[in-house]
């Protein structure tokens, strides 16, 4: 029994030196101020300071995500190109419905205008930058939160919250309750970046235009009163261009919390489009919310673009990874997307 007791315990110690040189480089980089980034499903990922991750990557148009806080074996299975991956899917399959309600939607279209947009991308821009970790970021944040609580105003119904993260910059959900708990969400990330984290970064169409898409949408939505089937969402992330960080932290929460999320549709530059057409991003999509999307497009808009996005590009990677039906929206191909993009020039 003894030198049973005695094997354990040495197995055990051994176990626990071998594992302590990774804690402790892991410990040593985060005390560095060092995030750990993956640029593809391949990369295993690599530590990198807050100035590098912009100069390297998001100044030359480098898609990352920043897995630092991941721990979900199935999040980060999926990260790795894994979509077969078991996720815990919080609702079944989905059959997204046909075009309908169209009289309903065109008297809501009907209220648009481009009046309030054209006024609040005015502001997002004065402000020297929306970088996540810097002090315009975080002012950002709170003028946001003040406007989209005013916009939901005229129907008392609507929530409006501050999800927090572990830097300063909060994330903001609006929520119309609806009679069913599942959520039909639109997003738009409010950061921005001119290039590095201190420069000069208005980020108008990267992209305030964005934000203030779904912000019209949500003050048609309350001025109507409107009550939805299933409960609706407008979220607006912070920390996009540190690698998804915020929209990565509400996913895994709604993911932890076994939400019911139909759809999720990410919007992500709206502002720039030679074209004159929306487009529809294939790849990090639910093939059945991506062709339901295509219905609605053709319906109203006359038709789509459409490209690949590449690896976590913007937020619907995040609901993706986390099991979530997602799909992504913007003004252009990237080919003939803006070339003031991640610049002070935007």
């Amino acid at each position: 029994m003894h030198l049973s007791s005695h094997l354990i315990t040495l197995f055990s110690a051994l176990a626990v030196v071998a594992a302590s040189p990774a804690l402790d480089e892991r410990e040593a980089k985060l005390k560095q101020g060092l995030r750990l980034i993956k640029t593809s499903a391949a990369d295993p990922g690599t530590w990198a300071a807050e100035d590098e991750k912009v100069h390297t990557h998001t100044g030359q148009r480098v898609h990352f995500v920043d897995i630092t806080d991941i721990k979900d074996p199935e999040v980060l299975a999926r990260l790795d190109g894994d979509d077969s991956a078991r996720v815990a899917a919080p609702v079944p399959a989905i059959t997204y419905p046909g075009v309908s309600h169209q009289a309903e939607a065109n008297g809501l279209i009907n209220q648009l205008t481009t009046s309030g947009p054209q006024s609040w991308l005015q502001t997002m821009t004065n402000f020297y930058n929306r970088y996540y970790s810097s002090t315009y970021g975080t002012q950002s944040a709170t003028w946001l939160f003040n406007t989209i609580k005013s916009i939901s105003a005229p129907n008392p119904r609507i929530t409006v919250s501050q999800f927090t993260h572990s830097y300063n910059q909060p994330s903001i959900i609006a929520r119309i309750p609806g009679s069913s708990p599942s959520l039909i969400i639109v997003g738009a990330h409010f950061d921005s970046t001119g290039g590095s984290p201190t420069a000069r970064g208005p980020g108008a169409v990267d992209n305030a235009s964005g934000c203030v898409v779904i912000m019209e949408a949500l003050r048609v939505l309350a001025n109507a009163k409107y009550t939805p089937r299933n409960t609706m969402e407008f979220h607006f992330y912070s920390g996009e261009e540190g690698g998804l960080r915020g929209s990565g932290d509400v996913w895994r929460s709604y993911k932890s919390a076994g939400k019911q999320v139909k759809a999720f549709v990410n919007t992500d530059m709206a502002g720039y489009s030679p074209s004159g057409k929306i487009s529809s991003y294939n790849d990090y999509s639910d093939s059945g919310l991506l062709a339901y999307v295509r219905r609605i497009l053709n319906a109203y808009s006359g038709g789509y673009t459409t490209d690949t996005c590449g690896y976590g590009c913007s937020d619907h990677a995040s609901a993706y990874s986390n099991g979530f039906p997602a799909a992504y929206v913007c003004d252009e191909p990237d080919r003939t997307s803006t070339p003031y993009y991640h610049s002070p020039n935007d």
